[in-house]
């Protein structure tokens, strides 16, 4: 998370009512904040869980270096052990039931690279913008994503709302800052490494989409930009690749 102190207490509630033996679920809050209130709520809520008992770790950085992928790559340095990793953005709210619906399919499927749950707006009824969204974001999962999958086709991870098999994450080379779209180009490597994906249309993570022209702006010039800067870097790779 960075900057967002609206949510970021409510995300931590969140994973940490995850149902999970508490002996295997490890949270860990990655924060680049420099806002003093969202690190100091982020520094009392964690603080609250660890006196519950709960296995939970605030990793701030004190830079922002490699920003999203950056931070994943430091916090794997801590898993050790464990196969998976579920990965949730400051304004997702997983259900304590989210683990148990979507972990079962990578132990079944053990050449699936991660599952992506189908994300569902609580603020989608806010304005004709928040609306507006809803509705393309739902063509683009419901539709798009869902009949790539169905159908044996790429489609990439959404960077949120899912859960990765580890051991997949590092055959396809890790995280990488070159672009911003860590999501996608951690996706393509593992493509064409061999991997599948899976999506779980029934399975939702609930989440705010931009509610301001500017924060929406943001989003899509990231959206946007992202892919061409993958496809620039990873196009000798796609074009060799049998898949």
């Amino acid at each position: 998370m960075f900057n967002e102190k609206e949510v970021c207490e409510q995300v931590i509630d969140a994973c940490c009512n995850l149902i999970w033996p508490s002996d295997r679920l490890y949270i860990q809050v990655l924060d680049d904040s420099t806002c003093p209130i969202t690190r100091s709520r982020v520094i009392k809520k964690v603080a609250e869980k660890v006196a519950l008992g709960i296995h939970i770790e605030d990793r701030w950085r004190s830079n922002r270096q490699g920003y999203k992928a950056g931070a994943m790559i430091e916090a794997e340095k801590a898993l050790g052990d464990y196969e998976f990793t579920a990965i949730f953005d400051a304004d997702f709210s997983p259900e304590p039931g989210f683990l148990l619906k979507t972990i079962p399919y990578l132990i079944d499927n053990p050449r699936a690279a991660f599952v992506q749950a189908r994300w569902v707006f609580a603020n989608a009824d806010e304005s004709v913008l928040t609306r507006v969204q809803e509705i393309s974001l739902n063509y683009h999962l419901k539709c798009e994503q869902y009949a790539r999958f169905a159908t044996g086709n790429f489609f990439n991870f959404n960077g949120t709302a899912g859960v990765w098999r580890l051991s997949a994450i590092k055959d396809a080379g890790g995280w990488n800052n070159r672009t911003t779209v860590e999501d996608m180009d951690l996706s393509l490597r593992a493509y064409v490494r061999g991997w599948k994906f899976i999506f779980l249309n029934d399975v939702t993570c609930v989440n705010e989409i931009p509610s301001t022209y500017a924060a929406f702006r943001h989003q899509q010039h990231r959206w946007s930009g992202g892919p061409m800067q993958l496809w620039r870097k990873a196009m000798d790779q796609v074009w060799e690749s049998e898949r």
